[in-house]
């Protein structure tokens, strides 16, 4: 089997990693959008692993989406509050660009960066006009899988 080696990360490595995020932030968005949008819906789809972010026009036609993994989060941190903020503000500055205000919110899923999602938007100065929660429940459906033995 062998020894199991854990590999730390310094200080320099850290601030790379946080560099990275910060130019993917800035990135510029090349969207067309429709003249004179000023609504929207927003969708925060929130598991254990990953947190996105869909903004889309009122009839429901994607205008750009946003994951912990696309602004550049890798491995467990893309699951964390932290990276769904950040993914919410990368998804604020491009609705400014868009000049979109107001929100229909429906959040999905039950990861950690729902509520820290939809707090960084708030934050930011968007209107939200409803919260909807559309994870889906089982009413007695499949049977579920064995639980698992540790």
């Amino acid at each position: 089997m062998g020894k199991k080696r854990i590999v730390k990360k310094d200080a320099t490595e850290l601030l790379k990693e946080r560099e990275t995020v910060d130019q993917k932030l800035k990135k510029e968005i090349a969207v067309s959008a429709a003249k004179g949008a000023r609504k929207g819906k927003l969708y925060v789809y929130s598991t254990y692993n990953n947190t996105i972010v869909t903004l889309t026009d009122e009839k429901g036609n994607a205008l750009l989406w946003r994951s912990a993994g696309n602004i550049g989060f890798k491995g467990t941190k893309k699951g964390t509050s932290f990276a769904a903020s950040k993914v919410a503000e990368a998804v604020a500055l491009a609705c400014q660009k868009l000049k979109i205000n107001r929100f229909d919110v429906c959040l999905k899923g039950i990861g950690s960066g729902r509520d820290s999602a939809l707090r960084t938007l708030v934050s930011k100065g968007f209107e939200i006009e409803t919260i909807k929660d559309i994870t889906p429940v089982p009413h007695n459906g499949c049977r579920p899988r064995k639980p698992r033995r540790v």
